[in-house]
């Protein structure tokens, strides 16, 4: 049950690419943000209010800097969705899980894995392929910024596995998806230039992603780690670019060819790798 539960979930993650991208021309990409993450935090402090408890300093710094980090990712996801397409931004987002031990030795002075490099050296292959499908490198906006969503989202994994034993489940989850929220509601009004059109699909993309996708995320993610390992959930987690793409295909009708096939399917690899200890 543990397993089918974390596999929905990746499903939805990973339907919500498509969900998203076609939100975003209905409304700015913080604006958006805002209104997933306060929906969310409103729900899960709804969810775990008998839980919570008065958080500490050190319960309250760690929450707030794997909010930050949460922000962040889904800032450069959502900002590079823009330009690119769902299935290229789910496999470079995965990139995260693969740049997790390479920036925990750098931060914590710890030695990489021969998995952990063979995954990086799959993931930047793959890279490259993705990103050059007819054999010449072309790599936009949107590619970097949802890079730059991967390191973020792997400063979120260290950040919750260093610290996270301190920390309580209902005060971490429903404390950093406040400051996601707070950070975005704070920056939209002079970070950009702020619109929002309620057409069907923006509201049916702040439902999915800040009730499925953020709130129910928590909930179902604290509850089937209590069943499987770490390195279980993350290899179940792979799934999410498969599903972005499958998603993709068959609303967007994109789909991977050729090189950028087999870039995908490297980039997979890696994440399998690097994971597969």
């Amino acid at each position: 049950m543990a397993d089918l539960a974390l596999v929905g979930l990746t499903f939805i993650w990973g339907a919500t690419f498509v969900v998203v991208k076609n939100a975003l021309d209905s409304a700015s990409t913080i604006l958006f943000l805002a209104l997933r993450f306060t929906l969310a935090a409103a729900v899960l402090a709804l969810v775990f209010r008998r839980r919570l408890a008065r958080p500490n300093s050190a319960a309250l710094r760690v929450s707030a800097a794997a909010g930050a980090a949460l922000f962040l990712g889904y800032l450069f996801q959502t900002l590079g969705l823009r330009l690119t397409t769902p299935a290229k931004s789910a496999f470079l987002t995965g990139l995260s899980v693969v740049l997790v031990p390479i920036l925990g030795g750098l931060l914590y002075r710890t030695r990489p894995t021969w998995q952990a490099w063979a995954g990086v050296t799959c993931g930047v292959a793959g890279l490259y392929l993705l990103l050059s499908p007819a054999g010449v490198w072309r790599m936009g906006a949107g590619d970097w910024l949802t890079l730059a969503c991967a390191v973020a989202f792997a400063l979120h994994i260290l950040v919750l596995g260093r610290f996270s034993h301190r920390v309580g489940v209902a005060d971490l989850s429903v404390i950093q998806v406040s400051v996601a929220a707070l950070l975005s509601l704070a920056s939209f009004w002079w970070a950009e230039d702020p619109f929002v059109r309620w057409t069907t699909p923006l509201v049916g993309a702040v439902l999915a992603c800040g009730l499925l996708a953020t709130a129910l995320a928590f909930s179902v993610q604290t509850w089937a780690q209590r069943f499987t390992s770490p390195t279980h959930t993350a290899l179940i987690f792979t799934l999410e670019p498969v599903f972005a793409a499958l998603t993709s295909y068959v609303v967007m009708g994109e789909s991977l060819e050729g090189r950028a096939l087999g870039g995908a399917a490297l980039i997979l690899a890696g994440i399998l790798v690097s994971e597969a200890k």
